[in-house]
């Protein structure tokens, strides 16, 4: 039965505004994104689909346009739409963490890497610049693959921080089939950007580590 035949009080469109999108289900919710379903499953049922090829909400976001075409009734223009939502939410997060310190919103600052990181099937490094009041200047990936001290080129991390007149920065990478524990050489690394970038006065503040849903940080547990 298609979703408009069905009960006001149980239409995914109708709950949310009512209830909340919190109230919705990950299946109702993507139903909402998709609109219409294909011949044979209404929007819900497709979202169910999703939700069961994909296995997380994680894999959802982070499968490339192949990957995300294999089911059916996806293609190339849910799949736009699903990458502008994704950075709408990193855009909006950002707002939040420039709008003041950085060191006081350590929750909106850990929501936005596990976004900018999610689904990545790659290594990723990133990094954030601030100003001498610890507000965001900028983020940026600067790298991308096998991340090892040999491959983050300390020199390109003190030539960005220059070019935006950082007073500190804060590192992130992340680790897409592990756990957030650093491993030998994220500490060697660390290091050696340390050294680089307190040659021109500028601090490391903090370098997370991101795997999934959990954040480790290098400042909480005295590794820097």
């Amino acid at each position: 039965m298609p979703i408009l035949d069905w009960p006001q009080e149980k239409r995914p469109r109708e709950r949310l505004i009512r209830e909340g999108a919190q109230a919705l289900s990950e299946a109702e919710l993507l139903a909402i994104f998709l609109r219409t379903g294909v011949p044979g499953k209404d929007a819900v049922q497709l979202g169910q689909e999703m939700m069961h090829h994909f296995g997380s909400l994680q894999r959802l976001f982070g499968a490339t346009l192949p990957e995300f075409a294999l089911v059916h009734g996806l293609g190339p223009a849910k799949f736009a739409q699903l990458q502008a939502v994704m950075e709408l939410a990193r855009r909006a997060i950002l707002e939040e963490i420039k709008a003041g310190a950085m060191l006081g919103s350590p929750r909106a600052v850990k929501e936005y890497l596990r976004t900018a990181f999610a689904g990545k099937p790659f290594e990723s490094f990133h990094v954030l610049f601030l100003d001498v009041k610890n507000r965001l200047i900028d983020a940026k990936e600067m790298f991308r693959g096998t991340l090892t001290h040999t491959s983050v080129y300390p020199r390109e991390v003190v030539k960005e921080a220059l070019a935006r007149n950082a007073a500190s920065v804060m590192l992130a990478h992340n680790h897409p089939s592990g756990t957030p524990e650093p491993s030998e050489s994220d500490l060697l690394l660390t290091r050696a950007l340390m050294q680089a970038l307190a040659l021109v006065d500028i601090r490391i503040l903090d370098h997370f580590v991101v795997a999934g849903h959990q954040v480790h940080s290098f400042a909480e547990h005295g590794q820097l």
